[in-house]
This record gives structure tokens, C-alpha cells and sequence, in this order.
């Protein structure tokens, strides 16, 4: 009997210097606590082989801070120990995530030869001026230059992260940055939003600054960006990221697909059958526990029934696989008729579609609106709920009517109006 899959994270928390919209757990100037959190990192994979083995492992995730910085030396002991202490899969999707200015040929050519098959490259914009702004080490040539090496030590599956809504950024530049990214030819191209988070350095500066793309502004950049990356072969897969065919980041679908996964390191999380939980978000505090047979858990919490189903709804929907009725009912045990007089009206206004396979996903305009849509979605599936206790259910129980937001179109339509009228 096949074993199940699992999917496997290490936080790398150090990085050289701290990006000015970064709110990730991670470290600037710290770079002698590397060999004592190196140890844990270890011991601690080391603890955890009896339980990793109980599974194949098919996903590796090396993610930050910046695992470039910390040397290819360091991840590919890690990588061992994995390899020599659980069940690594021969066609394990291994990701390492990289900024360009930790990014040389022979570390590269060194992880690429040790099995590591992926890289996530932190580019975020092309353009100069905007790279300084945001507090990236490096400007689009060293961006250029770093994805070069990787080519030449032999990756064949990169990854770009873009950010878009930068302060100052316009729709050219974003188209700009965009149409340079595609030159490049990646395999797959994560586009964010820049969302300022409270106790950054540009939460700081920014806020409420007039600099800022308005919600209109990022929107349109959303869609163009979607839109684009379609004529160019890259499938919208996620809300923010986007494929070639077949290169669809293996690791990340499981957070989405409600698969297993486990994460070592300060701040990770893990989710593994019905628990889910957390460690500290302090690295010597992290390191002090492994080493001492200390708590490091920062939260745990058994999934109920109740919490699945909403997640799987709210996961589904973020991706372009969607949800469908035979998989629903399995995972959230209520009535899928209210579901499904949602997701009708959702395609009545365009923001969903229903595919040949029975599967429902937003299309890009409802994407836009995953936020709002699928709160709608949520409360239809708590009303099915209570609907559906036994002593509640009623058969030909009507249709209600769905509340939606406004579209576009509406809105165009009524702003015309209230003009003609005046």
C-alpha cells in the first residue's frame, strides 16, 4: 500500500538586510547565530525522521529569509539529512528561494548537481529606482545576471516573484517590468501586491500617501497582469501565480489542496491529519528548545469537521482547479444546492465558470473579488449546514435570493446615469 504524501518546509530566517515591506520572520546582521540554529535545524529534522518516515516525502521547500545567504553548504546538509532520515521521493520537487545578490555559479551549479530542481528568485521589479525604494539589494542587471547562472548551472524550472502597487509605480511601468520578465522566459511568475503591513519600514513611510496606486489602479494591474501572462502560456493556477504547462509549484498546492505538510524552523507552521500547529517566532528561543527537549510550539490546535469544510472552500476557490459537488460533499458534509445557486449567479455576472469536468474557479474579474466572493460562498455553506441537520432538513426548501456586490458594468451604468441626470 502507497504511503501518503508530505510536503516538507525549513524557514531559512536570516537574510542580509531586511526588505522595507518584509514582515516575514527574519533576520539582518545575524549571521553568527547561523551555526548554533544550523545544529537545531538538524537535531530537530532528526527528531522528527520517525514521523517523516511514516510518509513519502515529494515536496522540499527552503524558504525565508533568504536560504541563498545562507549558503548552498548548509542546505544541502539539511537536504541530506532529509534524504538519509525519511522518504525522499527520486522526483521530489526541491525549491530553494533566492535573492539575486546571493545568487553565484558555483553555488548553484553545486545545489543543482546535490538534487535541488527548483528556485523561487526573489526579483520583485525591474526597475531600478523602484528596487532601491523597496530596499532590494540589487538592480534589474545583477537580477538579470543571477537568473543567467541558474540557467547555465542547469535549472530548468525558475521562478519569478514580482510585486506590483509599488508607491510611484504606474501601469506602463508595471507593463514594462512584466514584458522584461517574459523576455527571460521563466517557468512560473508569482505576482503580489504590495500590502503594507504595520511595524515595516514602508508601513511607516507610506501610509496613506498619495504615492500609493489607488484600488482601481491595482486591479487593472491585476488583470492586465493575468491577461498578459495568458498570451504568453502561463495558466493562472492561484490568485497570484501563474504556470507554463506542468510547472505548477508542487509545494505550494499543497497548502491549497489541504495536503500534509510539516515546517521546521522559528514561525513555521505545519499541518499534518486533523493537527495543525506553529513554533516561536524567536530564533534563539527556537534553538534554546530544540537543543534543551523544550516546548517550542507557539500554537496547536486539532481541525474539526466544521474548520475543514471552510477551509476547503476558501482554499479551492483561491486556486484555478477550483471545487466541485462529489468533493465538496466529501469534505464538508452539507447540501451543495446553496453552494451551487451562488456560484450561478457568480457566472451570471462573470466572476466564476464551470468547466467540462464539473469544476467551478473564479475567472479573473472574480478574483479581483475573491475576498468578497467567497465570504458569500461561506455564508451559503453555513446556512446549508444548519439547513441539513436532520431534524431541520427540509427537501423543497426555496431558493434564496443571493446578495452580490455590484460589478463593473453596474457601476459604469449607474455612474453614467447620475451624470446624465445632473
Amino acid at each position: 500500500m502507497a504511503k501518503p504524501r508530505l510536503g516538507i518546509y525549513i524557514h531559512i530566517p536570516f537574510c542580509a538586510s531586511k526588505c522595507a515591506y518584509c514582515d516575514f520572520y527574519s533576520l539582518a546582521g545575524s549571521e553568527k547565530q547561523m551555526p548554533v540554529y544550523h545544529k537545531a535545524l538538524i537535531d530537530h529534522l532528526l527528531e522528527a525522521s520517525p514521523g517523516i518516515r511514516n510518509y513519502e516525502v515529494d515536496s522540499i521547500y527552503f524558504g525565508g529569509g533568504t536560504p541563498s545567504y545562507y549558503g548552498a553548504e548548509r542546505l544541502l546538509e539539511l537536504f541530506d539529512v532529509l534524504k538519509l532520515n525519511g522518504n525522499v521521493r527520486f522526483d521530489t520537487e526541491v525549491t530553494v528561494e533566492c535573492n539575486p545578490d546571493s545568487m553565484d555559479y558555483r553555488s548553484l551549479l553545486s545545489l543543482r548537481e546535490n538534487g535541488v530542481n527548483r528556485l523561487s528568485v526573489g526579483i520583485q521589479a525591474t526597475d531600478d529606482e523602484l528596487l532601491k525604494m523597496i530596499g532590494r539589494r540589487h538592480n534589474w542587471a545583477q537580477a538579470q545576471n543571477a537568473y543567467f547562472a541558474a540557467r547555465r548551472a542547469g535549472f530548468d524550472n525558475i521562478s519569478v516573484d514580482l510585486m506590483y502597487g509599488l508607491p510611484s509605480q504606474t501601469k506602463r511601468d508595471w507593463a514594462e517590468s512584466l514584458a522584461r520578465i517574459v523576455e527571460l522566459h521563466p517557468e512560473h511568475v508569482s505576482c503580489y501586491a504590495l500590502k503594507l503591513e504595520e511595524g515595516t519600514a514602508m508601513y511607516r513611510d507610506y501610509r496613506n500617501s498619495p504615492l500609493l496606486p489607488d484600488d482601481d489602479e491595482q486591479a487593472d494591474m491585476y488583470s492586465y497582469a493575468a491577461q498578459m501572462l495568458e498570451r504568453y502560456g502561463y495558466k493562472q493556477y492561484e490568485i497570484s501565480n501563474f504556470a507554463a504547462p506542468g510547472f505548477e509549484s508542487r509545494h505550494n498546492m499543497k497548502y491549497w489542496r489541504l495536503d500534509d505538510y510539516m515546517g521546521f524552523g522559528p514561525s513555521a507552521h505545519s499541518c499534518v491529519g486533523n493537527l495543525r500547529y506553529s513554533f516561536v517566532r524567536d530564533l534563539k528561543q527556537y534553538s534554546y528548545g530544540v537543543s534543551r527537549h523544550v516546548s517550542i510550539t507557539d500554537e496547536y490546535e486539532e481541525i474539526d469537521t466544521l474548520e475543514r469544510a471552510v477551509e476547503y472552500l476558501m482554499l479551492g476557490m483561491r486556486t484555478n482547479r477550483g471545487i466541485e459537488e462529489q468533493e465538496y460533499r466529501e469534505h464538508c458534509q452539507s447540501d451543495w444546492k446553496p453552494v451551487l445557486q451562488v456560484l450561478k449567479a457568480f457566472r451570471a455576472k462573470g466572476w466564476a465558470v464551470l468547466e467540462e469536468d464539473g469544476r467551478w474557479h473564479f475567472t479573473v474579474s472574480g478574483f479581483l473579488l475573491s475576498n468578497q466572493l467567497i465570504g458569500i460562498l461561506l455564508e451559503a455553506q453555513a446556512g446549508a449546514r444548519l439547513d441539513n441537520t436532520p431534524w431541520m432538513y427540509r427537501p423543497d426548501r426555496p431558493e434564496q435570493d443571493v446578495s452580490l456586490p455590484r460589478s463593473e458594468e453596474e457601476l459604469f451604468r449607474d455612474m453614467v446615469q447620475k451624470k446624465s441626470s445632473t
